[in-house]
């Protein structure tokens, strides 16, 4: 431990000392040279940070170290769970038997941990491999990852990425993917939240047959009608609202958490007179209240009421009663998502949470008592010593272990309108 401080200690004062240096002493051509070696420098720092990760002691169950990185960090759990990665691919292996194994970029590692390349460089090799097809055979595979890292080590990343993508085409001169091939790369995601003016963007990657069904429902339901002055995107767009409209809450899916697959939206009785404002649903979107009061009340078969002063529960709108599942929905309401300090699970993939005392040890299942957790932050209670508890204005305090290095406290991600209350009473 005190090699590592001392090291640390140094670094303190090594970059106090550069702050202080004045670069307009050099000569202009040995400026550049300076911020060229400041460049390796940081560089190399971010390949010890990531090589350090690798040595620390895994937490047994939940939090996942990334999780833990995050918050430890201040990063989000994106960025620690891309350095986990990056540490994994870049840095030598043990075995379970403590048999050495070489990094699965070994060339790369090497040029990595001696700061010739910068993370985009890194982002351009793995997305080669990332879309390589798997019937490149591993010597080819090995020297083209020697390859990519030699030139690396010489080209800018967008310079990089031509060579990387000559490569591909040399690899696989006849464009052939196989089924697998094709499957990994598929997915749907949001691009980022939602934008200011409340539209959001997504990016799809379809596999063949369903790029065919989507063009073969879209020549029906998005064909132009009469007098109609939409374009060719914003008719696709209103077909896909009116497909996914009319599956909610079709008994066909099934039950998601204890609940029907539909929509579960939280607004205040002041915004509904006021027509104004924004609702929230249960996975953290902002629908505006005018487009909530338009909309069609079959398409919303769950629509939570609260007072906006008290944040006390008003009303319960539902297309049928489901009394064993009512608590659920008020907290999905009240919580929008996970209660842990810092989580940003969203309401639909949370789950309901004794926050006093568990019902198996006595806790009443009362919804007062309750609250909402991820299936991480859940097992935190049930496993690893964190304890919770109900404050008197309703909100979940979580307390850590003493041993764990993560913040205690309540979470405010889902309810950005705190933020905001607490900013104007430091004013």
């Amino acid at each position: 431990m005190g090699s590592i401080t001392a090291a640390l200690d140094a670094l303190d004062a090594a970059v106090e000392m550069l702050g202080a240096a004045d670069i307009d002493e050099l000569p202009v051509p040995q400026r550049f040279t300076a911020l060229e070696r400041l460049e390796t420098a940081v560089r190399r720092q971010v390949a010890v940070s990531h090589e350090q990760i690798t040595h620390l002691v895994r937490y047994e169950g939940c939090p996942p170290i990334a999780n833990v990185l995050a918050d430890v960090l201040r990063i989000s759990r994106t960025a620690a769970k891309r350095r986990l990665r990056d540490a994994e691919q870049l840095t030598p292996r043990t075995t379970l038997t403590g048999d050495p194994l070489a990094a699965l970029l070994p060339e790369t590692g090497r040029a990595w941990a001696a700061g010739e390349l910068d993370g985009e460089h890194l982002r351009v090799i793995q997305k080669f491999f990332r879309d390589l097809p798997d019937h490149v055979g591993p010597v080819e595979v090995d020297d083209a990852e020697r390859a990519l890292a030699q030139h690396a080590r010489t080209m800018r990343p967008d310079q990089l990425e031509k060579v990387a993508d000559r490569l591909a085409v040399h690899l696989n001169p006849d464009g052939k993917f196989s089924e697998e091939d094709r499957a990994r790369k598929r997915g749907f995601q949001w691009c980022g939240g939602q934008r200011p003016d409340g539209m959001s963007v997504g990016k799809l990657v379809a596999d063949p047959v369903l790029r065919a069904q989507l063009d073969a429902l879209f020549a029906k339901v998005a064909a132009p009608g009469p007098d109609d002055v939409r374009n060719h995107a914003q008719r696709q767009h209103d077909a896909l609202a009116d497909v996914v409209g009319s599956c909610l809450g079709d008994p066909k899916l099934g039950q998601h958490n204890g609940l029907p697959v539909t929509m579960i939206v939280t607004t205040t009785l002041q915004d509904l007179q006021r027509r104004a404002g924004h609702a929230v649903t249960a996975g953290g979107t902002l629908i505006p209240v005018t487009d909530l009061i338009k909309a069609a009340t079959p398409s919303y078969n769950y629509l939570a009421v609260f007072d906006g002063v008290t944040g006390k529960s008003l009303w319960l709108g539902r297309s049928k009663r489901l009394a064993s599942a009512d608590q659920r929905i008020m907290l999905l309401a009240k919580y929008r998502g996970c209660s842990a300090p810092g989580c940003t699970v969203n309401g639909y993939n949370s789950q309901v949470h004794h926050a006093a005392k568990d019902w198996k040890h006595g806790g009443n299942t009362d919804v007062d008592d309750m609250t909402l957790a991820c299936k991480c932050d859940n097992l935190l209670v049930e496993n690893d010593g964190w304890s919770t508890r109900q404050l008197p204005n309703g909100r979940t305090e979580w307390h850590p272990p003493p041993d764990v290095p993560l913040r205690g406290g309540t979470n405010d991600y889902h309810h950005p309108e705190r933020l905001l209350a607490k900013d104007d009473e430091k004013d």
